[in-house]
């Protein structure tokens, strides 16, 4: 594994983690706008990321 390979999966799992961390300050009401359930956050923050 390259240092430019571990960088970019770093930089992905950070990018994941702002996007659940932001998903979850989200009022229920919010998510519903945006077509996501609270439970289902870490699935779109995942697939954001290309997980």
């Amino acid at each position: 594994m390259t240092l430019k390979s571990v960088t970019e999966k770093l930089n992905a799992w950070r990018r994941y983690r702002a996007s659940v961390r932001e998903l979850h300050t989200l009022s229920d009401r919010e998510l519903a706008d945006l077509g996501i359930s609270r439970n289902e956050i870490e699935f779109v923050a995942k697939k954001s990321v290309g997980f």
